[in-house]
C-alpha cells in the first residue's frame, strides 16, 4: 500500500481509491454535478457541459475568505481577467469546497465580475474526483481542496499547477499568463 503524502502544513493528503494520485494532464475532467454561485442564488452545474467545447481556466482554493485566497488569487484572477481571456480563454472559473451561499458572500465581498464563475464544491465531490483534496480537520476545517490551477480545452486537461495552501505562485493569474 502506498505511504500517506502530507502537504506542508503536515496534513494529510486525501487518497484517490487506494493510492495517492492526482489527475494527469491528457486525462478528461470529471463529470458531475456541483453548484455554481449566481446573484440569483445556487444553480446546478455539469462539469461535462462547463467544459465542453470551449477553453478554461479553473483555479481552486483551500477556502473562500481565507487569508491567502482573499488577499492574492483571487484578486489576481479579477485584475487580469481581461488580459487572461485576451489569450483565447473562454471562462475562468473559482472552485472551493464550501457552499454556494458563502462563495457568493465573497464574490459580492471581492467585487467578482461575472467572467470569473464561483464554483461550490460543497461536498466535495470535485475536489475528491480530481485527486486534489487534503483532510484539514486536524486544523478544524474539514475536508479542503489543494490550491491548485488548470488549463482545460475541451474537457481535457491541458496543464495543471499544485502548491502549497499558504503560497501562490504557480496558481496565480500572474503565471496562467505565462504559460497561456
Amino acid at each position: 500500500m502506498t505511504q500517506p503524502a502530507y502537504n506542508e502544513l503536515n496534513v494529510k493528503i486525501t487518497p484517490k481509491g487506494d493510492k495517492f494520485m492526482t489527475i494527469k494532464v491528457g486525462d478528461k475532467m470529471p463529470d458531475l454535478t456541483i453548484k455554481q454561485a449566481t446573484a440569483n442564488g445556487p444553480m446546478d452545474l455539469v462539469t461535462s457541459e462547463f467544459f465542453k467545447n470551449k477553453t478554461v481556466v479553473l483555479f481552486a482554493i483551500p477556502g473562500a475568505f481565507t487569508p491567502v485566497c482573499s488577499a492574492k488569487h483571487l484578486p489576481g484572477f479579477i485584475t487580469h481577467c481581461e488580459e487572461i481571456m485576451d489569450k483565447g480563454v473562454d471562462q475562468i472559473a473559482c472552485l472551493s469546497v464550501n457552499d454556494p451561499f458563502v462563495l457568493q458572500a465573497w464574490a459580492e465581498n471581492q467585487k467578482v465580475e461575472d467572467s470569473i464563475q464561483m464554483l461550490a464544491d460543497g461536498n466535495g465531490d470535485f475536489t475528491k474526483a480530481m485527486g486534489l483534496g487534503m483532510d484539514l480537520t486536524a486544523l478544524g476545517l474539514g475536508y479542503r481542496s489543494q490550491r491548485y490551477a488548470i488549463v482545460v480545452r475541451n474537457g481535457i486537461l491541458k496543464h495543471l499547477d499544485v502548491e502549497p495552501a499558504s503560497s501562490c505562485s504557480v496558481t496565480s493569474a500572474e503565471h496562467i499568463l505565462e504559460i497561456l
